[in-house]
């Protein structure tokens, strides 16, 4: 690949993840407990404005973040070895450490993209269009795009832990593994306990 054009995609895809995964924090650390403060009539006017637009960026920061990762990882990891693909090392059985982690951490990244455009966005449009039209959407839509949120939230941790290990660390074995996984998903789960009770006005 051009050094120009790798360098360029590199910088888009992490633009992009920044603002996919920095909005996933702000639904789940500021906007659910924010919710429960509010009345009716207040969703009812702020809610339509400010998620429409929020989701927006969500969604097709997550498509973008998605396609560039793709791409990259076809051009980078599915070559062979001796003409600098990454899947595997030059002499060795197996996939490389690397390969191992960024995988792991791709697939936890698709399922994440699928949550978002295939759960929270159809049922948050069903909930925004309820507050709209005054007709509430059905109970279970706000509860599967939360649970679809949640399970993106602490899939979020190992999932960027793996991504900036792989190339800066060469990857993890099983331990380093383990580890990503556990101290994120701890510092998440501390994080939404937290944050009901943090920022409130003084």
């Amino acid at each position: 690949m051009d050094p120009l054009l790798e360098v360029s995609l590199r910088w888009a895809h992490v633009l992009a993840g920044i603002c996919w995964i920095g909005l996933l924090y702000f639904f789940n650390f500021v906007n659910v407990p924010f919710q429960g403060t509010i009345d009716p009539a207040t969703k009812k006017v702020v809610n339509p404005q400010m998620l429409s637009r929020a989701l927006w960026w969500f969604r097709w920061a997550a498509m973008l973040t998605m396609l560039i990762g793709l791409y990259l990882f076809i051009a980078l990891y599915m070559k062979k070895p001796e003409d600098g693909g990454l899947m595997r090392e030059v002499g060795k059985e197996g996939l490389s450490q690397r390969a191992n982690s960024i995988m792991i951490a791709m697939t936890l990244a698709l399922v994440m993209w699928f949550n978002v455009w295939f759960i929270i966005w159809p049922n948050q449009k069903k909930i925004i269009a309820g507050m709209l039209s005054g007709n509430a959407a059905p109970p279970e839509c706000a509860k599967r795009a939360l649970m679809a949120s949640r399970f993106n939230c602490y899939s979020s941790g190992p999932m960027l832990f793996l991504m900036i290990a792989a190339p800066h660390g060469g990857g993890l074995d099983l331990t380093g593994h383990v580890v990503a996984f556990v101290v994120p998903l701890l510092v998440i789960h501390l994080a939404i306990k937290a944050s009901g009770g943090v920022g409130k006005p003084v």
